[in-house]
């Protein structure tokens, strides 16, 4: 007889591990962590993106909240707010309401943080 909780998925974030690489776009409805490598887009809508320490990631990202421990190469786009720890680094541009950046951490481009008055 099966076990019918084998069949029950356990986890709460979808996970790009070390040893893969993905080229191509990525659209997740959940919240997503990647250490592996990464070349294409990255969309997750109203979730959490986290690129992991040693991760390398060239693409356009789009989330709820990003926060970066790895090298993303490309555009970084959170409605909600970006995190740069220091061992993080972008190049390209960062637009988010509320961003935070370690010391230690590397930015090579335009970052639009805030919210605009009208």
């Amino acid at each position: 007889m099966a076990d019918s909780t084998a069949f029950t998925e356990r986890r709460v974030a979808a996970w790009v591990g070390k040893a893969l690489r993905i080229e191509g776009r990525i659209v997740s409805s959940e919240d997503l962590t990647i250490d592996g490598s990464v070349e294409g887009s990255i969309e997750l809508g109203n979730h959490s993106l986290v690129i992991g320490q040693g991760a390398a990631v060239k693409a356009d990202l789009t989330a709820k909240t990003i926060t970066i421990s790895g090298a993303v190469t490309g555009a970084v786009r959170a409605t909600e707010k970006v995190d740069l720890r220091e061992t993080g680094s972008v190049e390209g541009d960062i637009s988010t309401p509320k961003f935070l950046m370690a010391e230690g951490a590397a930015v090579r481009g335009k970052i639009e943080a805030g919210t605009r008055s009208r």
